[in-house]
Formats: C-alpha cells, structure tokens, sequence
C-alpha cells in the first residue's frame, strides 16, 4: 500500500516478526509487481534499521499488541532521520477495562486487552523525544458492534462478559490515528 505513495524513487521497509507473514508480503510485492519495497524480519520494539534510516514510520494496529510501548516509541524515534513522522493507527481507551477482558486471550489478540490508556499512549510518545504529538482521528466502539460482529461476540462469550460489563464499556475503546514529528534538531 505505501509503494505507491512513496513514487519509484522512495523505498518502502516492511517488519514482521515471522516468517510466514513475510514471505506472503514478499508474494504480494511480487504479485503487485513493486519494486520498490522489501521486508524484514525484526519486532517493533528492535526494528531492524539503522539509526536515523526512515523518513516516515506508520503502524496499523500493532503496537498496542507489544507488552513495553515505551520501548516501541523510543525504537521508532531511534529509527526515524530528524525531522521524521510518526503515523499511527490503534486501539486506546478512555478507561480501564475491567478484570474479565485484560485477562482475555480473544480481547488481546483482537486488539483489545492489550490497549493502553489514551493519556498513557500520548504520553509514551512525547516521553521518546516526539513533538506535535496529535490525535488526528477518533472514533469510539460501542457496544451494539457486539450485536452484529462476530469477533466480538466471541469475546463477550469468552469473557464472559455481562450485559452490564458491556454496558459499561460503551464509548471506552477508541480508534485512534495518531501522528508525531521528531524534532529535526535532534539525531
């Protein structure tokens, strides 16, 4: 999706953390016919690039499946030239989940369990050295997504989660897109 974007002249690094992930990326490239993209293997918390490499580090609902945020944000400014941007999209929320759905194998790997307070998240990127720390877009989840999608259901089944709990939940799970800038002052 970003080969495009970047033009021939750019070039595009994709991170996965197995094998399996990055061999259908490289079968997609190759499909597309891109020629200005590669993939590696590595974590978002060691991403494997050289100090200052990129010019722009986007995420789509990954980092709030890493267990040390703080440490995915200071490896992206690590990774980003002075000046870089930082465009992220993911789940926070506005308060705790209760008990049930942190403890969640399905709430974590849909994205969930795993989520940070968005005061928190904000935080951890400011406290990495990024600056213009932005929401660009919010949008809350609310619990009648519970009736219709199946994922969710499944949750609520696994957890065991009472009408009430999700009653409560409504408007507590935000998609968020996020951007941030490293200074350019700074390497």
């Amino acid at each position: 999706l970003a080969s495009p974007r970047v033009g021939p002249s750019g070039r595009v690094i994709g991170v996965d953390m197995t094998p399996e992930m990055l061999e259908k990326a490289r079968s997609n490239a190759r499909q597309g016919k891109y020629q200005n993209v590669e993939f590696r293997l590595g974590e978002i918390e060691n991403l494997p690039v050289a100090d200052q490499e990129v010019d722009v580090i986007i995420s789509n609902c990954v980092i709030n499946l890493s267990p040390d945020k703080e440490r995915v944000f200071r490896e992206a400014f690590r990774a980003l030239k002075p000046g870089g941007r930082l465009m992220v999209s993911d789940i926070v929320l506005t308060k705790p989940l209760p008990a049930a759905v942190k403890k969640s194998i399905e709430a974590y790997v849909g994205c969930i369990a795993g989520a940070s307070l968005k005061g928190q998240y904000l935080k951890a990127i400011a406290a990495a050295g990024f600056e213009k720390v932005n929401v660009v877009e919010e949008s809350a989840f609310n619990t009648d997504c519970v009736a219709t999608d199946p994922t969710a259901q499944a949750l609520a089944s696994e957890a065991n989660l009472s009408p009430a709990i999700l009653k409560g939940l409504n408007g507590s799970v935000l998609s968020a897109r996020i951007s941030a800038r490293k200074p350019k002052g700074k390497g």
